[in-house]
């Protein structure tokens, strides 16, 4: 049996079986995130955001989404 090593923050855990991600269309990750898609490319393009190349659209895990915005969370009080 195979052991996997821990993610990295800002990258998805590996998954063994890929039919149960769920995938996001960069349109649907900025509606979640209540941001542009301009801001989710660039978070894509940057690395602090993992995503699938699909011909020339992104698929962006969204366990990758929810992560990033836990970690990205802070109390401003």
């Amino acid at each position: 049996m195979a052991t996997q090593e821990p993610a990295r923050p800002g990258q998805p855990e590996r998954v063994e079986n890929l039919s149960a991600v769920q995938f996001l269309t960069v349109a649907e990750v900025a509606a979640m995130m209540r941001v542009s898609k301009m801001t989710v490319y660039r978070l894509v393009h940057g690395g602090e955001l993992p995503a699938a190349r699909v011909g020339r659209s992104f698929r962006v895990p969204k366990r990758a989404v929810e992560d990033y915005l836990r970690h990205a969370y802070f109390d401003a009080g």
